[in-house]
């Protein structure tokens, strides 16, 4: 409460409580309930697999979370099962149906893999014709172990931004408090297509985000060297 409360002091308007998997902390709810109690913050937000959210979803609204990321490479069960070694596809939608249910906000991010998932776009646009989300995809980022994988499964969003546009999506601005994704809507779908890209040029000009670590670390960047201790302030 003391770092949020501060922050918000500074002018932060919305908190995201990510991980790890947060849904997997027993006083996740108490968490946002005290998120909630401070002064000057508008949104509150998690990040999660979608696992559990069937069951939390309208506690997680009651408490004051507003929104909700989930991650889902995949629509299809078999290839979800492919890329994560998970069987909990039918879970993850779940998942989706109850935080929409209870009135979160709810984006899906799925990484853009060539090969894998890139043949999926027809499949979302389905989903997103019925479903008010919006699917975001995220480039495949280079590690420092993941070189070969990075090569054969990397490819530019910009690919499949250029076929939605030929199919009348239209770009639309960001929004102060939005996020890093250039999102795309059309009038014909309920729901929104983006694209996360992080080796665009001027990617990093409208970054509005602070990270802490569960060490007390304050991150500016998640592929930034460095960061600074608040451990202290905090104590």
């Amino acid at each position: 409460i003391n770092l949020t409360t501060a922050f918000a002091g500074l002018g932060v308007e919305k908190v995201r409580i990510t991980g790890g998997e947060p849904t997997l902390r027993r006083d996740v709810i108490a968490i946002f309930q005290a998120i909630a109690a401070v002064d000057g913050i508008k949104q509150m937000a998690i990040s999660t697999n979608g696992y559990r959210l069937a069951q939390l979803a309208p506690s997680l609204a009651a408490s004051g979370c507003t929104a909700a990321n989930i991650s889902l490479d995949s629509l299809n069960p078999a290839k979800f099962a492919d890329v994560t070694g998970q069987t909990t596809n039918k879970a993850v939608l779940d998942g989706i149906d109850a935080a929409l249910k209870a009135g979160l906000k709810v984006k899906i991010n799925a990484v853009l893999m060539k090969g894998i998932n890139d043949i999926e776009l027809p499949n979302f646009l389905d989903y997103v014709r019925e479903t008010p989300v919006t699917v975001r995809f995220i480039e495949l980022m280079r590690t420092g172990d993941n070189k070969a994988y990075f090569e054969k499964h990397h490819m530019r969003a910009e690919v499949l931004a250029d076929q939605l546009i030929e199919q009348g999506w239209e770009p639309l601005a960001r929004s102060a408090l939005g996020g890093p994704a250039n999102e795309y809507t059309h009038s014909e779908y309920i729901g929104r297509l983006g694209f996360i890209t992080p080796y665009a040029k001027n990617f990093c000009d409208q970054c509005n985000r602070l990270r802490i670590s569960c060490r007390g670390e304050l991150k500016l960047c998640l592929f930034g060297d460095g960061q600074e201790s608040i451990r202290h302030l905090l104590q």
